[in-house]
């Protein structure tokens, strides 16, 4: 087996491939772990949890937490700096810990760039590899536009922040998806003032509305700037800040902007077409359940794939495509089943159908929202905002999907998640003991007030 690209995708794949007795040649050319864990999800959420410890120290007084200085409470100051220089430290570390573990499976790891020449021959820098099968794991870079190329000075990609030394002093984030709304938040806690430039009505459009709703009031609850219905144009570096022009004209300026306008599959260049690997409108490559690309033998995972944009979901996909490759029993990939979180403050975490698609569907459903406020173990943390909203077959009492807004909220879904995969019942659900007190009892009490949700009344 021949695979391309070391992140999740990749070295996830490459541990069941040895395990089921093949040999495993992986080529990267940036550093294993991919962007997942030098770029991407491990440096952000490492700032991500940096500002969450600020979020917990504003609690501190409501829990009769003081401090010994006079006058206005003290403030933490952040030494960005010092942030990054961790952050890099964990990322090498953590890329060491998957070099030592291909290591230990005998995988061999080949650094540098690599391209098909064939369904079944990989082309590097030095040699040929023919290969039984071959997996694609080749990430996804971020999107520039034309007029607002990053500079990696003041106009940044999410993969340049961490080279900052001082934190931003007006930090314009462009973009208000995911990776926009968590930096914006994440950049707010830490002491930056922080516009968020949106195109959308509300922040986080693709999450549920009411979740959205809860995380856009706390950004402007905490005193940041955001323009719904704006469109970036242009963004021009100033020398000592930026300026950016929306497209009804108006212009915004500040000291540093962040770009998250989406990503690009990393699949230019590679002999990918050559080969016969179909590529959809966006780049990506098209794949099947099971991983498999349009080329006999080449299969696909993560990012490069376009399927959910998730270390999880790569993983998956190439723990499928190996196993399917060597002939093993495979479960096919049930997007349904997969459970996301956005880490704001506080987080938002769903799993299985939405609102809105149980709508669409026509499906007969129920549903139970309990805010957490009430619950025993919010009230000794000092958790106030936040809720819980399960949806629940009106016919078959089967859990369909889940949000959860909260502290920790993506700790909390994985039981859902464990109901929705399973077809386990609202009564099934809370019938299963809870800690007391516990956040995850708001859950079980959740599902319970689902019983009898067939009864016209408790629609």
């Amino acid at each position: 087996m021949v695979i391309i690209g070391g992140g999740p995708g990749g070295y996830e794949a490459a541990i069941v491939a040895v395990k089921a007795g093949a040999e495993v040649t992986l080529v990267e050319r940036a550093g294993l772990g991919g962007n997942a864990v030098l770029t991407d999800v491990v440096p952000s959420k490492t700032v991500i949890a940096t500002a969450e410890w600020l979020t917990i120290a504003e609690r501190a007084p409501q829990l009769g937490i003081g401090h010994d200085h006079e006058g206005a409470p003290h403030r933490h100051i952040v030494d960005l700096g010092a942030v990054n220089e961790r952050i890099k430290k964990l990322v090498a570390k953590q890329s060491l810990d998957i070099s030592r573990r291909m290591a230990k499976n005998d995988v061999r790891v080949i650094a540098g760039e690599a391209r098909l020449s064939g369904p079944g021959v990989v082309e590097t820098d030095d040699e040929t590899l023919e290969a039984d099968a071959v997996l694609l794991a080749v990430g996804a870079s971020p999107r520039e536009l034309a007029d607002a190329r990053p500079d990696g000075r003041r106009i940044l990609t999410w993969t340049q922040l961490y080279d900052l030394d001082e934190l931003p002093e007006h930090l314009v984030v462009v973009g208000s998806g995911v990776t926009g709304a968590e930096f914006a938040g994440a950049y707010l806690l830490l002491g930056s003032r922080v516009t968020l430039v949106s195109s959308g009505d509300r922040v986080l459009k693709d999450q549920d509305p009411e979740a959205s709703a809860l995380i856009g009031e706390s950004f402007e609850a905490r005193g940041m700037t955001v323009m719904g219905g704006a469109r970036a144009q242009a963004v021009e570096n100033t020398g000592d800040g930026v300026r950016v022009t929306l497209a009804d004209g108006r212009v915004v300026e500040g000291s540093h902007c962040l770009m998250a306008v989406g990503s690009i599959p990393n699949t230019s260049g590679i002999g990918l077409e050559e080969a016969g690997v179909e590529l959809g409108a966006r780049g990506e490559i098209v794949v099947d359940r099971v991983s498999r690309t349009t080329a006999r033998g080449v299969y696909a995972a993560g990012d490069c794939t376009g399927v959910y944009p998730l270390a999880s979901v790569a993983a998956t996909q190439g723990r499928i495509a190996m196993a399917h490759a060597l002939g093993d029993a495979v479960e096919p990939l049930e997007l349904a089943h997969v459970s996301s979180a956005v880490f704001t403050a506080p987080e938002i975490a769903s799993v299985g159908a939405t609102e809105a698609d149980l709508k669409e569907r026509g499906i007969f459903y129920a549903v139970s929202r309990m805010e957490l406020a009430p619950n025993p173990r919010a009230k000794m943390l000092g958790i106030e905002e936040g809720f819980v909203k399960l949806f629940g077959h009106t016919v078959t009492g089967q859990i369909l999907g889940a949000v959860m807004v909260g502290s920790r909220a993506s700790e909390y879904i994985f039981p859902i998640a464990l109901a929705v995969k399973n077809h386990l019942t609202v009564d099934q659900f809370s019938a299963t003991f809870t800690v007391y007190p516990s956040l995850s009892g708001t859950l079980s009490e959740a599902a319970r007030r689902l019983h009898h949700m067939d009864d016209p009344l408790h629609r």
